[in-house]
């Protein structure tokens, strides 16, 4: 069943973003983090079963990658209630060729670990446009190339590092004056300070779902403790992975078939025979 209503389509067509408040139960949240301390410490370029340790390159924390190899807690999020209806209708294409390999798919999945001292600076935006996290209205439909749902493991308040975005830079035409100074970069950067920024403050357990396009990054995070949260990427069925991931067939062979659709949509057929699983 849908929960999308017009209040949260007004929204994310003005603002790029909805702020959905306890996406998920305590018992999930608990779930999840019990899950994620269960990993041994990784540096980059570690595996832990399937799961990698990544940087962006920046002093942004670290990222553990494929997730949703890490357990049952994580494949529940594939087609969570609380987002799967919201995301699939901002990502569009039903009844199109953009369905011709199911309703959607993750591009990349991972969990952060921010400690003090850490950000990501500002990235994306309207300008310049790329068709990756690109936002379009046209013809009673939403065409968005990747939509983002980043759910909070831990309590994200003033001082945590929350993530920041500038409303409505998803359809801007130029480029922000003061980008550069707050772009990602080797040596880290923030969204702090910034013009016609906002800081989402978050409880554990929700989510915050918004377009790629939307100029986003993060305050600096100056509390002790970690900063938790899980990203999961959707965009349309023909899309790839963006850092050549492949999902395991463990993985696949766990997951319901509506799962294993959004993880894995298109199938190799060097012998001409149809694409698709039965």
């Amino acid at each position: 069943m849908s929960n999308l209503d017009d209040l949260d389509v007004y929204l994310f067509d003005l603002n790029g973003f909805l702020h959905l408040k306890q996406a998920l139960s305590r018992v999930e949240v608990a779930e999840l983090n019990a899950s994620l301390d269960e990993i041994p410490p990784l540096s980059p370029g570690e595996w832990h079963g399937y799961v990698n340790a990544h940087t962006y390159g920046t002093v942004d924390g670290l990222n553990l990658q494929q997730i949703y190899e890490a357990g049952a807690p994580f494949e529940a999020l594939i087609d969570h209630p609380s987002w799967f209806d919201r995301v699939k209708h901002f990502v569009g294409g039903e009844g199109t060729f953009d369905y011709a390999h199911g309703p959607l798919f993750i591009d990349e999945n991972f969990a952060n670990f921010r400690e003090p001292g850490e950000a990501i600076g500002l990235h994306s935006g309207g300008y310049p446009p790329i068709m990756r996290n690109g936002f379009r209205y046209h013809g009673g439909r939403f065409m968005c190339g990747q939509v983002n749902v980043l759910m909070a493991l831990t309590d994200i308040g003033p001082g945590d590092g929350a993530t920041m975005v500038i409303p409505g830079s998803h359809k801007s035409n130029f480029i922000h004056p003061e980008f550069a100074r707050h772009a990602m970069n080797p040596k880290g950067a923030s969204v702090e300070g910034i013009t016609g920024s906002a800081e989402l403050f978050m409880e554990a357990g929700d989510a915050l779902l918004f377009v790629d396009g939307i100029s986003h990054g993060s305050a600096t995070r100056r509390n002790a403790g970690t900063r938790r949260i899980v990203v999961y990427r959707y965009g349309p069925s023909w899309s790839n992975f963006r850092h050549g991931y492949q999902p395991s067939p463990e993985l696949l062979d766990r997951l319901t078939p509506e799962r294993r659709q959004i993880v894995s949509p298109q199938h190799a057929s060097p012998d001409g025979a149809p694409y698709g699983r039965s």
